[in-house]
Formats: C-alpha cells, structure tokens, sequence
C-alpha cells in the first residue's frame, strides 16, 4: 500500500536558515568519512543504458566500486578519490548526465516508476517529467531552488504523492470535465487544496508554483530551502499559486476537497514498490527489482544495463525505495532475466525479508554515526528479524518499512507510517513513528529535524 501522507507535526516549527544548503551534487562533491560522496540527479529515476553504464565505469573508476540508491530515485557514488570531481564531471558530462552545471542539484523530480508500464495507467507522468526537466534546466530563476526542494509527478496510483513533494502533479483519468488529455491536480507542500490544471500546462505550472515559493521565500527572509519551512505569515498554499499560474496563462480551478489518490480499486494498480515481473500492455512485461539496502556493486548494475539493452526498452527506471525497474521486456524472456537477477544477488521476491528494509550509510562511511547500522541490519535479516533481538518492542507490525539508523538524523528514512531503529549509547532502540509525530529523540538527546 502507498505509505501515508507526511506531514509537519503540529508542534513543530519552521526553523529559520542563515545559509545556503549543502546538499552533495555530481560538481559539488560532500567530504564523507569513506572519501568524496557525489549525488547524481536522476529526474524520474530515468537512465539508458549506456548512461548506466557510465556510472559503473565511474563507480569502479573513481569511487568504492558500487552505487548507492537514494529515496529520491537517484544515484551516489561513494569513495571518491581526493580530486577527481573534473574526471567525474566530464565522464558525466559525455554520457549526457550534466545537461547544465548551474542547475544539476536541482533536477529534484520523483515520478510513478510503473506509469504506462503496467496496464490501465497513463504514462503522462514521464512526459511531464522531461518536460519540467527541461524548463528547469532552462529557467535562471530556479537556480535559487535548493537542492532539496522536490517536485513530485503521481501517476494517480498514490505511490509517490505522499513522500514529501513541495510542488506535487497528480495526474487524473481522461475523459472526465478536463477532456480527452486529462487533468492533473497541484499541490503546494501540505495544503489540502489543490488547483486542477489541463493535462498540457502541468510542467509549466509545476515550474511557476516553484518560482512563486522562492518569492514567498525572500519576501519572508527565512531562508527557507523547503515550502514547509516557510514562516506562516509567508506560507504557500494552492490559492496563492493560482494566481501566479494565471499570470502564466495557465487556467487553474480550485478544489477545496481533492479525491485521494489511488482510490480506485477496479482494475486495481500494482504496487510500485514490490519486486517481481509487472504485466503490462500488449504482451510487454517489465522487472522490478530492489538492491538490498539500496547498494549495488558495479557488476550488479551492469548486468541491469545489459538486461536493459539486450532484452528491455534500452532504459532503467530508479524507484524511491531503492529499487530498479527495467521496461519493455517480451513476456517469454521476462522470468529467466528475473532469476539471472535473483541469483546476481538482486531482491525479486515480495517475500524476502530484504523488502520494506532500509538504512543509513552508518559507519565506517558516515562520521556522525554511531554504529555500523548496514552490518547489523544484515546479520538481524540472517537472524531471521528485521529488528534487532534485543529490542525491548519485539517485531514490528507486519508490512511496515523498517529503518535502521545510526543517529538522530536519520538520513533518507521512510514517510509515512514506519519503524525506526535508532542507534543510541545504550544499544538499538526501536520505535512506531506516525505522519503526525516526530521521531523520538536518543535518551540523553535533543533530536534535530531528520534529513529530508
């Protein structure tokens, strides 16, 4: 089921920035523990193969030899040797990864990565998601983005429109009251309402929505990098954006109540975030599969390349749980690259205690961490748990994603509904964190906003 909406605690407060946001990029390189960290933006998750290739020549020729996956539905290389960004950078530049220095680190799209892909859904999604892409990329304005700040594109399913989006496009079927291109619904952080658009004027309203939150932004002096973190008497909601997006030529009518996403039932969607083989239209079959703990050697990730090219649409598509889905695949040839990939080391089984399960990078990688929360999340997946044995709470409710991490920050932990294994002084302390309520902070600590 798609996880539940994330949204700012009712005690909490938008802190104020005094500085920019260092967020790593593929130019701007972060000094991790284990060596340089470069963050590779994806939009939608989309790479060819010959792109993906390139990574792992990057991965094996600079970096630790494997590729992390991030909530975001991108890429980290890690290990990095000291001075080889320009290296990095024209190995990226050559593969068409860096269409635009000035704007790499805010290429922040998420989309549905089964949209067109598995029957009765639209594809639309993708589309505007190379469109945005586009305008982003050619917009001077929005280089004052973060590179936190995130769109997300749902492709009405509800896999993606409750992981934090500060301008989010939920797309709505066609043929209703918006004609045959379909509608798609805007929405500004956690504002309920929404402003219905036509299909054709969602990417450009996606960019206005987000050039009216930097002007909210100066005109508060927060600082504030995310539209949660506007002061109230600055705040963004939907009809604020209307009339920037009429000032754009671009229609938008209020909708005080929208439908929830994914509240259809018949044909049911699939779940995005399961492993497996997707039936899709026209006898076309694709493979969904998760690296475990969202890190991958170089040669796992050529062989999704090759998978790829040889067999699929020539394309990956990154999820935001850590997973890869490869397209296009015929039918016939679908369950024998599932189990080339199953034995390469790859999750393909819903069922395996690898799905639902995360973690930080921890140490050695991570300085601020406490442990190495990876190792001991793979030695309590062999201990047959997905906690670990001395947890005063016992097992977690079932189905829940469950996240192990090794300080407060919590970098990249689940939204919605989730179990949080923290690493304190004492040992792992294990807690249910809601939409509504803040992780618990460490005994003896006072927890800093976790990492978006």
């Amino acid at each position: 089921m798609p996880p539940s909406p994330s949204t700012r605690p009712q005690a909490a407060a938008p802190l104020p920035r005094d500085r920019g946001d260092a967020c790593p990029g593929a130019l701007r390189l972060h000094p991790a523990a284990d060596g340089g960290l470069a963050r590779v933006r994806l939009p939608a998750g989309d790479v060819t193969a010959r792109q993906a290739t390139a990574l792992a020549d990057a991965a094996e020729l600079l970096g630790d030899g494997h590729l992390s996956l991030t909530s975001r539905g991108n890429a980290e290389l890690r290990g990095l040797a000291e001075g080889c960004g320009a290296h990095l950078a024209g190995l990226l530049r050559d593969a068409g990864l860096l269409p635009s220095a000035a704007h790499e680190r805010i290429r922040n799209i998420l989309a549905s990565p089964l949209a067109g892909l598995d029957r009765h859904t639209p594809s639309d999604v993708r589309r505007w998601a190379r469109e945005l892409d586009a305008l982003l990329c050619a917009s001077a304005f929005a280089t004052a983005l973060s590179g936190r700040f995130l769109f997300v594109l749902d492709d009405g399913r509800g896999d993606v429109a409750a992981l934090g989006g500060d301008v989010s496009l939920l797309a709505e079927p066609a043929g209703d009251e918006a004609g045959p291109a379909g509608s798609a619904l805007l929405r500004v952080g956690d504002d309920p309402g929404a402003l219905r658009i036509a299909g054709p004027d969602a990417p450009r309203a996606a960019l206005a929505a987000a050039e009216a939150f930097l002007t909210a932004a100066g005109a508060s002096g927060s600082g504030a990098w995310r539209v949660r973190e506007l002061p109230d008497a600055h705040a963004l909601r939907a009809r604020d954006v209307a009339d920037a997006l009429r000032s754009a030529g671009i229609e938008a009518a209020y909708v005080a109540e929208p439908p929830a996403p994914g509240a259809r039932t018949c044909p049911p969607y699939a779940d995005s975030s399961a492993p497996g083989i997707v039936e899709g239209p026209g006898g076309e079959r694709a493979l969904s599969v998760l690296a475990p703990l969202g890190r991958l050697t170089a040669a796992q990730w050529r062989l999704l390349a090759a998978i790829a090219a040889d067999d699929g649409a020539g394309a990956l598509r990154l999820t935001p749980w850590r997973g890869i889905v490869l397209p296009g695949l015929p039918a016939a040839a679908a369950p024998d690259r599932l189990a080339r990939l199953t034995a390469a080391g790859l999750v393909t089984d819903p069922a395996s205690p690898w799905h639902r399960l995360g973690a930080c990078t921890g140490r050695p990688g991570c300085a601020k961490s406490r442990t190495d929360v990876r190792a001991d999340a793979t030695a309590a997946v062999a201990a047959g748990t997905a906690v670990p044995d001395e947890a005063p709470a016992g097992r977690p409710p079932a189905g829940l994603p469950v996240y192990w991490s090794g300080c407060e920050r919590r970098c990249g932990h689940p939204h919605g509904t989730w179990v949080d294994v923290l690493a304190t002084a004492e040992g792992y302390r294990v807690a249910l964190v809601r939409p509504d309520t803040e992780p618990p902070a460490a005994p003896g600590t006072t927890a800093p906003p976790p990492a978006p």
